[in-house]
C-alpha cells in the first residue's frame, strides 16, 4: 500500500504532496496500467495479466521488492529526475515539454489519485514476478532508466 506520510518531490517538477497520502486502490491501478490510450503503460512495459506488453521499458513485475512507494511515485511522476534521456513520459509534470497533444496541454497525464492507484498495484502481491523459467519481457532495469539499443541515447 502507498504510505500515509507526506512528502514533497524535488523542486522543478511542479509537484508537491503535503500531509497524508490516501492509499490507492490496487485493482483500479491495474486497470490504469492496462489502458492503452489513457496511460499508455502497456505500450512500453509488460504488465501482469496481459498476454503481450511493450519491450521498451522494464516489465512491471516485482517492483515492490525493489522500490518504496515514494521511489515508485517519483519515478512514474517524472523519470527525467533519474535519467534525463529517458523515453518514459513525465506523468505528473508539465515542465519542459514540447509538442504536447492538445488533450494534455497544461495538465499532467495522471491525476494524483491515478498515480496512487498505480503505485498501490505495483506494490501489491499481484505485481509479483512470474515463476521460474517464464519469460516476462526484457531484462530488468530501473524504471525510467533506458537500456542501450532501446531508444535512449548512450
Amino acid at each position: 500500500m502507498v504510505g500515509r506520510t507526506g512528502w514533497c518531490l524535488a523542486a522543478g517538477l511542479g509537484l508537491a504532496w503535503g500531509g497524508a497520502l490516501a492509499a490507492g486502490d490496487p485493482q483500479r491501478g491495474l486497470e490504469w496500467l492496462r489502458q492503452r490510450h489513457e496511460t499508455g503503460c502497456v505500450l512500453c512495459h509488460v504488465v501482469p495479466g496481459l498476454p503481450r506488453g511493450g519491450e521498451i521499458g522494464p516489465p512491471l513485475l516485482g517492483l515492490g521488492a525493489r522500490y518504496s512507494a515514494q521511489e515508485l511515485t517519483e519515478r512514474i511522476a517524472d523519470a527525467r529526475r533519474f535519467n534525463p534521456y529517458t523515453v518514459m513520459p513525465p506523468y505528473r509534470s508539465i515542465e519542459g515539454l514540447h509538442n504536447v497533444a492538445a488533450a494534455y496541454r497544461g495538465r499532467p497525464v495522471l491525476t494524483e489519485a491515478m498515480l496512487q492507484d498505480i503505485v498501490s498495484h505495483l506494490l501489491s502481491g499481484e505485481a509479483a514476478p512470474a515463476g521460474r523459467g517464464e519469460t516476462v519481457g526484457p531484462a530488468t532495469a530501473p524504471l525510467g532508466v533506458g537500456r542501450p539499443g532501446q531508444g535512449v541515447p548512450r
